[in-house]
């Protein structure tokens, strides 16, 4: 149903503090259940749209007194919302410049969370992963949105997506895992979606 409503465009976008996010309940509460456990000194989010995920995101780390966001995007929305713990970076992900800027802005850094959530298209999430993949600790993780695109179970002309990108990065690389652990809720956008770096 969620889904068949979603194609539809049927208005399902909700707001954190009055600014829109394109993701559902049970995955926000899952990135409050990962920055509790992970303790993350950034998160890197690729992806920014409106920018009410960069603020959750924000606002958790502030309750558990520990991390900061950097958030990428090409073509970022007006009215971003502001916070003390959010860095906005316009530019593509997967641009060498703006991936020299985040190296930078992170420093010493160890302790990374890495989300992707901007061009769906498998070539530009697969890029992405081999990029931001050299960011994360063992058992940190990169999370990859929105698999459900190209058919699985949503979207079926979509063509490939972040759902192929996992299964071609999988197939060439032994360093990370699907951890099923994050998908207990049983509904969730980034299905397989979340990858457990073992080595």
């Amino acid at each position: 149903m969620y889904f068949r409503l979603l194609e539809k465009k049927s208005g399902l976008q909700l707001s954190w503090l009055g600014n829109l996010t394109g993701k559902v309940p049970a995955d926000l509460w899952l990135y409050q259940e990962m920055i509790v456990e992970l303790r993350p000194d950034v998160i890197i989010e690729c992806g920014t749209h409106w920018g009410g995920s960069a603020l959750f995101l924000a606002g958790m780390c502030q309750l558990v007194g520990k991390g900061r966001v950097i958030t990428i995007d090409l073509y970022p929305k007006p009215k971003r919302p502001s916070h003390k713990l959010v860095e906005y970076i316009n530019g593509s992900s997967i641009d060498l410049e703006i991936v020299r800027s985040v190296k930078e802005n992170i420093g010493e850094k160890k302790n990374i969370l890495v989300i992707l959530d901007s061009d769906h298209s498998k070539k530009h999430v697969f890029d992405e992963i081999m990029i931001y993949k050299n960011f994360v600790p063992v058992n940190g993780y990169i999370v990859v949105e929105d698999t459900f695109l190209n058919g699985h179970p949503s979207h079926k002309d979509f063509g490939p997506g972040p759902m192929e990108a996992i299964e071609h990065f999988l197939s060439c690389n032994d360093s990370f895992i699907i951890d099923r652990k994050w998908e207990r809720l049983l509904f969730t956008l980034n299905r397989r979606g979340f990858l457990k770096r073992k080595k």
